[in-house]
């Protein structure tokens, strides 16, 4: 047995022993001290994996799609961790000067120290710890640990002698298996600084807007002070106290030797020149000019909620996201956002109650782009008799939380369209659509009831009534041609193609009736379900990408603290449409807006002025409910697709009128030009001659 071994046992055995008198004397009884055997004061064989593999809370960072700009952050501890390395060696010195003189020397348990404690407490009646840097790290780690429940971690800071002597035997371990640089590295990013900064980047930020590399010998000895009292922070507790820390700390440099007595005084005399800087949190804090990045802050919070990866629950998937350290890079486009918000207010202003919810979505990857609304983000009291304006949290542009969405009229249309061309008719279909057209679908009473029948009319005999294919009867928003159509193919699949395409029924009467009655739904061709701009947008997306449905996403990509990337942070795509019926599809859907289809079909439409302003391929769709309650436009190119619905969230009763489209039109326009105007001008590839003009089998390749 050589001699560093016996060393090194010696210190093991005597700092056990010494620790358990320093700390039992004051308060266990005499037998429990001299009980401890050598067995209980060997370092373990094994550390739990709090310490083999630490994962510290940390604040989850929410960037725009440029992975740079900051939304928001989410954290319970404001924490990030940061390489020893980069850390100034000054801030090094600094915190070993203050908490911990021998750390170099010893092996994690301070024997001079247990012994120095151990005095005291007898001659003093005092309660010096002695704990070293290791052992406030072990116990920092074992209480943080968000694997661990709040009783664990409770354990882990109780004052009894065994939870010493547990500390001090992981410490004895943890330094025979890891460095000390290591060591010093995980307490600076574990330790409180106060005023709410856990580790050394949060409390460089927090105190002087700067970087832990940054870091000067003032302000190093500053932060190094809180560590023990972190109450006397100069934001909110004592300037002076904490200067005294500041002074505590700069001697004990000196005395060994870190720094010179000269730099200490100059030091000593420094302003603390704070420059605070806070770390926002959650979506009511985004940047205040940016408050309508509110909306869709909002919304990833709801899908990180419905995320599985991210545990069991709501609650557990919420903790995930508040202690896990996320990078997450969203799809918010700050610059289509601006201009989706701009062209918003273009449509109504904030301070009224009717609202335009818009949406942004990209083919082909379901990425959101943009969600923007009239309203202001906050909970900030509105006035008397304004429920929802100009302040809300609620979710307008998505749904959910008690938000089911608006009737989109005429836009479900497409529903009716695709079901019809998967059936197996062609585009060419042609029906003599009548003003009135009865149907079999049984109606309570109503205007669009004759004997119980669903009867539905026409908005304008001279311009729809008559012989009509899907072209122009898409173009002209043909009601009573739809409903034929709607009658051919059944009232079920044209509800089933939107539940395909991504309509989610929120209201409950409109997702019993999807379950239930399907099949005598015939008025759902006619938009009368509830419905999002994100859904829609979705919807008209997937015809856009060739029929590639993604679902919504909200994120590019979710690494975790160690730099890898999760798989929840992928697009989930999947073809829902034969390739064919969804270019079929858009070729129909190029008559409302303006343009003209690749079988130069196109004869009229409800949106016409869309295309010209635009100058490159667009399709769309509008949408009016009963009375002009809501007004809808959706458009699309092959790299974008906007939806906006104006309504009143409040008040159903209260109409938006006809008026209101023309603005819509116009803002859908123009956040497309703004969105595309650096992208380059793609067509729509054409559908083949069969499902153009040919009867055939159903169409379901792929």
């Amino acid at each position: 047995m050589n001699r560093a071994y016996l060393d090194k046992l010696f210190t093991v055995v005597l700092a056990g022993v010494l620790a358990g008198l320093a700390l039992a004397a004051a308060a266990l009884p005499a037998a429990l001290v001299f009980g401890l055997g050598v067995k209980d004061l060997m370092p373990y064989t094994v550390l739990p994996e709090a310490l083999k593999t630490p994962q510290p809370a940390q604040r989850s960072n929410l960037y725009a799609n440029d992975g740079r700009t900051l939304i928001t952050s989410f954290y319970v501890e404001d924490r990030v961790d940061v390489p020893v390395g980069e850390v100034a060696p000054v801030m090094r010195d600094a915190i070993v000067a203050a908490e911990d003189v021998r750390f170099y020397e010893h092996h994690g348990v301070d024997v001079r120290g247990v012994a120095r404690a151990f005095t005291a407490n007898r001659r003093e009646g005092t309660r010096q710890g002695a704990s070293t840097l290791t052992m406030q790290y072990v116990r920092n780690a074992l209480a943080g640990d968000p694997r661990l429940t709040e009783e664990q971690r409770a354990a882990a800071t109780e004052i009894t002698v065994g939870r010493k002597i547990r500390e001090m035997r992981y410490a004895l371990t943890l330094e025979r298996q890891i460095g000390k640089d290591e060591i010093l590295g995980r307490y600076l990013n574990i330790a409180y600084f106060g005023a709410g900064a856990y580790g050394i980047a949060a409390a460089s930020k927090r105190y002087f807007s700067t970087t832990p590399e940054r870091l000067t010998l003032a302000q190093a000895a500053l932060l190094a002070g809180l560590v023990r009292s972190p109450a006397d922070d100069p934001i909110n507790g004592d300037a002076d106290a904490a200067r005294q820390r500041r002074a505590y700390v700069l001697d004990r440099m000196v005395e060994t030797g870190r720094v010179s007595a000269a730099d200490a005084e100059a030091a000593k005399a420094t302003e603390l020149a704070l420059k605070p800087n806070t770390t926002p949190n959650d979506c009511a804090a985004v940047p205040a000019d940016h408050n309508d990045w509110g909306f869709f802050c909002d919304w990833f919070t709801q899908w990180w909620n419905a995320q599985p990866a991210f545990g069991e629950n709501v609650d557990e998937r919420q903790r995930t996201l508040r202690r896990g350290g996320w990078k997450i890079v969203s799809s918010l486009d700050p610059d289509v956002q601006a201009k989706a918000s701009e062209q918003v207010r273009e449509i109504y202003p904030e301070t009224i109650a009717r609202a335009a919810p818009t949406a942004v979505v990209q083919p082909g990857t379901g990425r959101v782009l943009a969600m923007a609304v009239n309203r202001t983000y906050g909970t900030t009291a509105n006035p008397d008799g304004q429920q929802n304006y100009p302040n809300t949290v609620n979710q307008l542009v998505a749904g959910g939380g008690g938000i089911t969405g608006y009737q989109a009229g005429s836009t479900f249309k497409l529903f009716a369209l695709l079901a019809a061309l998967e059936s197996g008719l062609p585009l060419d279909t042609e029906f003599d659509a009548p003003r009135v057209y009865v149907t079999q679908y049984p109606v309570g009473a109503g205007p669009a009831s004759c004997g119980g029948r669903w009867c539905p009319a026409n908005a304008n005999t001279y311009w729809m009534d008559g012989d009509r294919d899907m072209w122009d009867a898409f173009g002209r928003s043909v009601n009573t041609y739809f409903a034929w159509l709607t009658e051919r193919v059944g009232a079920d699949r044209v509800v089933e193609m939107a539940q395909r395409l991504g309509i989610v029924f929120r209201a409950p009467a409109d997702a019993r009736m999807a379950r239930e009655g399907a099949k005598s739904w015939g008025p759902f061709t006619l938009g009368v379900s509830a419905t999002t701009p994100l859904d829609l947008a979705g919807a008209y997306a997937a015809v856009a990408a060739e029929g590639t449905w993604c679902r919504p996403t909200p994120v590019t990509s979710i690494t975790d603290p160690g730099g890898r990337t999760v798989p929840a942070g992928n697009t989930d795509c999947r073809q829902v449409l034969d390739t064919e019926v969804a270019r079929a599809a858009a070729d129909a859907s190029r008559c409302p807006v303006g343009d003209q289809s690749m079988y130069r079909r196109c004869d009229g439409g409800t949106a016409e002025e869309l295309a010209p302003g635009l100058r490159r391929p667009v399709a769309g769709k509008t949408g009016s409910s009963e009375r002009n309650a809501t007004e809808t436009v959706v458009a699309f190119t092959p790299q974008l697709s906007v939806a906006t619905i104006a309504a009143n969230p409040d008040d159903p009763r209260d109409a938006v009128g006809g008026g209101v489209q023309k603005r819509q039109i116009a803002a859908v326009g123009r956040i497309l030009a703004w969105s595309l105007r650096d992208e380059p001008v793609r067509d729509f590839v054409p559908p083949g001659q069969a499902v153009a003009f040919q009867h055939t089998s159903p169409r379901t390749g792929n």
